[in-house]
């Protein structure tokens, strides 16, 4: 597998994961955050991969990850767009409505299981 068809499976499958958790959570969701997603796991899996960094590090840089990367998308989509997708306006701490520490801290938890996955992922790409 070239490495554009391995990356390319790993942005749909990101895609089609946050879509799912989304969906789950919110009831709905909207292809801005199926790129989004799918643009978050190939970072994450690239953190994943490295062998030189602890765990617990990897967790806490996927949550940075996920938080610049959805600062960047809601800067662009909510507030110069006007698309208003969501809003963590009502979050205590919150940067202009785009992210706020309390989901920053539940996406580095969530990278815990993310970890995981991009490692079995990598590992059934090597088969």
């Amino acid at each position: 597998m070239t490495k554009f068809y391995k990356y390319m499976l790993i942005f749909a499958f990101g895609a089609a994961g946050y879509g799912a958790i989304e969906l789950a959570f919110r009831g709905r969701t909207h292809w801005t955050m199926l790129i989004t997603g799918g643009a978050c796991f190939v970072l994450i899996y690239m953190i994943s991969l490295s062998r030189k960094i602890h765990k617990w590090l990897k967790w806490i840089l996927g949550g940075l990850v996920i938080t610049v990367v959805e600062f960047i998308v809601g800067s662009v989509v909510n507030i110069g767009l006007g698309w208003k997708v969501w809003s963590y306006a009502n979050m205590p701490y919150n940067l202009f409505g785009q992210i706020c520490p309390t989901f920053s801290i539940m996406w580095c938890l969530l990278c815990i299981p993310i970890m995981w996955l991009c490692n079995r992922v990598e590992r059934e790409i090597q088969r």
